[in-house]
């Protein structure tokens, strides 16, 4: 009778997958006898329902909003919990125990973060809407899309502030726009492909 460590239970086919040590590794799947490594063997190229999705060159309006918003959120309650810090720490006093501290950095991260992630995520979604809706209109995505959703992203945000406000702060959403898609059109000509 053969030695039961040499094969696996059941199957009466020797696993070769061992470790450093030269012991037999565990497969849960040892005993189904089902094409597990099929089943799993995900494409590399994306999948997509409809054949005029594989045609778009951009993400959809869903997407866009979608990263933009989360990008936005996510990078102001990062630098808002960084200004915290700064904050809590310059109005630290010399007889605070470590517990006042640690009070004092948890409340001002949390309040500056909540507040700059909540005030970029609301530009994110501002800017994602009418750039979608630019590209939805002309049919074309190209710098004056972009532009235009940093124009209106600026003026819609300070709106509330009168026209002056507004005005600035379109021609500052414009400006920056801009300047990242001059940004993203240099790094695409000038930084080799990693």
């Amino acid at each position: 009778m053969a030695d039961p460590r040499l094969f696996s239970s059941g199957s009466g086919s020797r696993d070769d997958r061992t470790d450093a040590s030269g012991r037999r590794l565990y497969n849960p799947y040892q005993d189904l006898n089902i094409p597990y490594k099929q089943l799993y063997d995900l494409p590399t190229s994306p999948e997509f329902l409809f054949q005029e999705e594989s045609l778009a060159q951009r993400r959809s309006w869903g997407e866009n909003l979608t990263y933009y918003t989360g990008i936005g959120y996510l990078s102001g309650a990062v630098a808002g919990a960084a200004i915290g810090l700064r904050d809590a720490a310059r109005n630290a006093e010399p007889g605070d125990t470590a517990k006042i501290r640690a009070n004092r950095v948890l409340n001002s991260c949390g309040s500056n973060g909540r507040r700059m992630g909540n005030t970029l995520g609301v530009i994110g979604l501002l800017y994602a809407g009418i750039e979608s809706g630019m590209v939805a209109v002309r049919d074309r995505d190209d710098w004056i899309n972009s532009v235009t959703a940093g124009l209106g992203t600026g003026a819609l945000f300070r709106a509330a502030n009168g026209p002056r406000s507004a005005a600035v702060a379109g021609a500052i959403g414009g400006v920056l726009a801009g300047a990242a898609m001059a940004g993203k059109q240099a790094a695409k000509r000038y930084v080799p492909a990693l």
